[in-house]
């Protein structure tokens, strides 16, 4: 199956583009960025040892939270941008294995250039260079 790891570098660069859209479009729909800010209540009176562990609990809620949002609520739209991933058209992502799909993703993951890449893409939405602009 042909992926961001083994495409040729024009491939690459076209398919990143749409994927960066289709990231933007699915953060939004699925609102992780909001779950992640939720924090625990933490007060004065709590030891080290309670605010580590609620820390803790918060952090679990919140990857729970996540992964109904992009799993149970959102999983057309969360297929459709793995599949993207795979140079496969949204409309054809449920028709391929699952093997398929984790074979490739395999490769994707192993692949520090690819990673690497998509790292930087994260940190520029950070700095909100890489929002489609409305005009």
């Amino acid at each position: 199956m042909k992926n961001l790891a083994n495409c040729k570098p024009s491939e690459f660069l076209v398919q990143t583009n749409k994927i960066r859209k289709s990231v933007a479009k699915w953060i939004e729909l699925t609102d992780i960025m909001n779950i992640r800010k939720n924090v625990p209540d933490i007060d004065d009176g709590m030891s080290d040892e309670e605010k580590r562990d609620a820390i803790s609990k918060q952090i679990r809620t919140n990857l729970s939270d996540m992964l109904d949002s992009i799993l149970d609520k959102h999983p057309m739209e969360t297929l459709e941008l793995l599949a993207l991933m795979c140079f496969i058209e949204p409309e054809d992502a449920d028709n391929h294995p699952v093997s398929e799909y984790l074979k490739s993703f395999t490769e994707l993951i192993n692949d520090d250039s690819v990673i690497g890449f998509f790292t930087s893409l994260a940190g520029l939405d950070l700095m909100n260079t890489s929002k489609t602009q409305k005009g």
